[in-house]
């Protein structure tokens, strides 16, 4: 009797113990780079991300997005020698006006003008769309810059679902402590010619949960393999090229 209980018991404790041990379906099917990717966006805003709302200016031009539960809106606004151009993008049309009046575009032009909003507001949601089907991840290892650990992800996007520029190849660097993107670079090829960034993040804020940061943008030779410009950045040898800030960024 004793020695039956034993084993019942026995039993019952190794089933617990690979409950507990065994990894839920969803975390079981997880690669290690999506895991790093998941723990970055929890870091830099998760759940905020998806109702978000938030204006700044870049560049002369005044822009706002607003994202409900895979809902969005992003817009743009320039005045410019007398003339508004005002853009909004939804996940349905796009639209531009110009003093006022929606102008008939073609195609080509939606495609190109709905893009440069996108690529801007890509940007500074970054790592919040690292998670889209169309992005392929990598892992790359691990790097140390200025004394720090990092993970180190390519991402590259499928054709499908990864817009124009769906060729460029993009580097990031995370921290391994805090899980924030310090550094990130890309190779693109686009009409004006070839060229590959590096850039550094500073002056990192959080509102309402979602954390912006400005960049020193620095570029390179194009052939310079992406995985080398830390290296080249601790040692000076590449040429600031700009920053990219933002201003008057506000909750909305």
């Amino acid at each position: 009797m004793k020695i039956g209980l034993f084993i019942i018991l026995g039993i019952v404790i190794l089933t617990t113990w690979i409950a507990c041990s065994t990894p839920t379906p969803e975390e079981a099917i997880l690669s290690k780079e999506a895991k790093i990717i998941q723990a970055t966006i929890q870091a830099h805003g998760g759940k905020n991300y998806d109702k978000a709302a938030f204006s700044f200016d870049f560049r002369n031009r005044s822009y706002s997005f607003k994202n409900n539960e895979g809902l969005f809106e992003y817009t743009m606004r320039e005045e410019k020698e007398g003339q508004i151009t005002a853009d909004i993008l939804t996940n349905d049309r796009f639209e531009r006006k110009i003093n006022g009046e929606i102008q008939n575009l073609s195609k080509e032009d939606v495609a190109k003008y709905s893009g440069s909003l996108t690529s801007v507001i890509y940007f500074v949601l970054l790592p919040y769309k690292l998670n889209d089907p169309a992005v392929m991840l990598a892992d790359k290892g691990q790097a140390t810059i200025k004394g720090e650990e990092y993970d180190v992800l390519e991402i590259r996007f499928k054709e499908e679902g990864g817009g124009e520029d769906f060729h460029d190849i993009y580097y990031y660097w995370i921290n391994q402590e805090t899980n924030f993107v310090d550094y990130l670079a890309y190779q693109f090829s686009v009409d004006g010619g070839d060229g590959t960034r590096f850039r550094v993040a500073y002056n990192q804020i959080t509102l309402d949960g979602v954390r912006f940061q400005d960049y020193e943008n620095y570029k390179s030779l194009y052939e310079t393999p992406l995985d080398s410009l830390p290296i080249l950045f601790e040692n000076e040898n590449l040429e600031k090229l700009s920053v990219i800030e933002l201003e008057n960024l506000q909750a909305m």
